[in-house]
């Protein structure tokens, strides 16, 4: 085995130029795979860490449509029946919200930003804090107050360098807001809305001020409503006592579906974790594209290479190789072939992981023990299984007919 290795090493860097050629298709279908695991590893994880990072006993409610195919949005009455601690008793907090985009103008400065309507209790459920100023309190929610707390990138795109954006007036949607403070930074990495792009208002104020829809009852529609259990372990169970209030509340009989939704956070993972696996699936059979188009390359060369070495399979045949001598051979070229194209694109993927990482430091990519496993495997089995059909035309050769090629 050993001389057959030296053997395929010397063939390789007799071809110089060939060799890389036949290995490049693998070099990059390898790497592509590995960066492509890499990242979906890396952004999963970074959707988790996000969840997690505002708590683990969240539940989030959303309206849906009915067996009809009405959707009956989520009101403030709902808000009522689900904070009654004799109905849902495991609540610790019940925050409703409710989402517009508008034009936010301050001294000639124009951007387009989320408002976000909810309640005083906005900062403990999202575990996040006010860095200037202060947040508005309930006399703001019951007077429709027009005030508003900023993120950081709003504070600036809104506002110059250096100014102190508390207690100015910013115009949303062509209406004079007050700038009561600006919370702490979260981050993000360009997935979805940023949390640090945006205002939040008081939700009354959004409602009746900003939004202007309604119910064919007069109630005030609320986008969602965010639930905080009193600890991780009550988490299923008050997600049951909101399904059977809001059944009560909407007057649903036993046979109807619910026309609202109630996702816990494990459930929101669960599909964003599939989704994101998924993806991750589809990109790598993509770039496996690239190797099996590498391992007809393979293939094609070891073909070219038994044409070329005919005389030599039948004087080696002749001196008493056995036909599984001449297999092995050449078997053992194509993987070693095979190997080499694979390492060098696991090489290839460890620069590019380490490139995005210094990008997007919140990514954390890296390159995955399994994930190099896995490719050295792959590179194996291409070899073997590209390198089989050339190595055994080589075996079966007629070492005669072999002796006269010319």
């Amino acid at each position: 085995m050993f001389e057959n290795v030296r053997m395929a090493l010397v063939g390789l860097g007799s071809n110089k130029l060939r060799s890389i050629l036949t290995m490049l298709g693998i070099t990059i279908g390898v790497a592509a795979v590995i960066v492509l695991v890499s990242l979906g590893q890396a952004v999963d994880g970074y959707v988790r860490q996000q969840f997690l990072g505002v708590g683990t006993n969240l539940i989030i409610v959303f309206p849906r449509q009915n067996d009809q195919g009405v959707t009956r949005r989520l009101t403030l009455d709902d808000v009522r029946a689900i904070s009654d601690p004799f109905r849902v008793p495991d609540a610790l907090v019940v925050m409703p919200q409710r989402t517009v985009t508008k034009n936010t103008t301050y001294e000639g400065r124009q951007i387009s930003v989320r408002i976000l309507g909810a309640t005083p209790d906005y900062l403990s459920v999202r575990s996040r804090s006010v860095v200037l100023g202060q947040f508005f309190d309930q006399d703001d929610m019951e007077s429709q107050a027009r005030v508003a707390v900023l993120g950081q990138e709003t504070v600036k795109k809104l506002f110059p360098t250096g100014i102190d954006p508390v207690g100015k007036n910013i115009r949303v949607a062509g209406i004079t807001f007050r700038v009561e403070g600006v919370m702490n930074a979260v981050g993000g990495a360009g997935f979805g809305p940023s949390d640090d792009d945006l205002i939040v208002a008081p939700l009354t104020t959004v409602q009746n001020r900003l939004s202007g829809d309604r119910e064919l009852t007069g109630a005030r529609p609320v986008g969602n409503i965010i639930v905080q259990a009193r600890d991780n372990q009550s988490v299923n169970k008050l997600a049951e006592e909101l399904r059977e209030a809001l059944r009560q509340e909407h007057r649903i009989s036993f046979r109807d579906e619910d026309d609202f939704q109630i996702f816990t956070q494990d459930d929101l993972l669960s599909s964003l974790g599939n989704i994101t696996g998924l993806l991750t699936v589809f990109l790598a059979i993509i770039a496996g594209i690239s190797l099996l188009v590498g391992g007809i390359g393979i293939m094609n060369i070891m073909l070219v290479t038994v044409t070329e070495r005919t005389r030599e399979i039948g004087l080696r045949k002749a001196v008493g190789a056995q036909k599984g001598d001449i297999l092995l051979q050449f078997l053992v070229e194509a993987t070693v072939l095979a190997l080499i194209g694979g390492g060098t694109g696991v090489l290839i993927a460890s620069g590019g992981t380490l490139l995005v990482t210094t990008a997007v430091p919140e990514l954390k990519a890296s390159v995955q023990f399994s994930s190099v496993l896995l490719a050295t495997m792959i590179s194996l089995g291409i070899g073997v299984f590209f390198g089989i059909y050339p190595a055994n035309r080589a075996a079966s050769l007629n070492p005669i007919d072999a002796l006269r090629y010319e």
